[in-house]
């Protein structure tokens, strides 16, 4: 596997670039119900012409969120991924909601948290009204649970709220913004 060049880090050698555009087209065509009217070949076209967006969306994966293409804003004309894996994307379990939650441990510290993982990879966590319209989509969370973005005063209180899917309903809760729970991670998004 190629390096990245030194100059970009968050920028994917061309070899990785075309084998990441190739598991996101599959998924694309695989799940139309999820981008109806939408044409892969517009959607790869932008990312080609966005390598920035193309190594974030390569992070999603990588950490197993199984990004997709969930809709298009005609205003601003960017397309929107969504982390779609069944479940919370596997290596983005076991953390706490932010930097904050994190120092406020004073032991059994997990390695890190929702919003600076995102922040690292160049995402945003999903907010509640994100995730509801991901469950519009198909059935995620069933077995475990996503942090969303919390609203300030919330966080401001020490609290982070999370979403899961149960019973057929989807469900919003609390816990302590340094909780962490093995079963508990983040879902992301990208505008492209």
């Amino acid at each position: 596997m190629a390096t990245p060049p030194k100059d970009n880090l968050k920028v994917l050698a061309p070899e990785q670039a075309a084998e990441l555009l190739q598991i996101l087209k599959a998924r694309f065509e695989k799940n139309m119900s999820r981008h109806q009217g939408l044409n892969w070949e517009q959607v790869q076209a932008k990312l080609e012409a966005l390598p920035e967006k193309v190594w974030s969306l390569h992070e999603m994966e990588r950490t197993g969120g199984e990004p997709d293409v969930v809709g298009y804003d005609k205003d601003t004309e960017e397309y929107m991924f969504y982390d779609c894996s069944a479940e919370s994307p596997k290596g983005r379990r076991s953390i706490c909601y932010d930097r904050e939650a994190l120092e406020s441990r004073k032991a059994h510290k997990p390695e890190s948290s929702a919003m600076e993982m995102a922040d690292a990879m160049g995402i945003e966590l999903l907010t509640e009204e994100q995730y509801r319209e991901l469950q519009k989509l198909g059935s995620f969370d069933l077995k475990t649970s996503s942090w969303v973005l919390t609203p300030e005063p919330i966080r401001k209180l020490g609290g982070a709220i999370f979403c899961d899917r149960r019973y057929n309903t989807v469900f919003v809760y609390h816990n302590g913004a340094d909780s962490y729970y093995g079963a508990r991670g983040f879902r992301g998004s990208l505008k492209v």
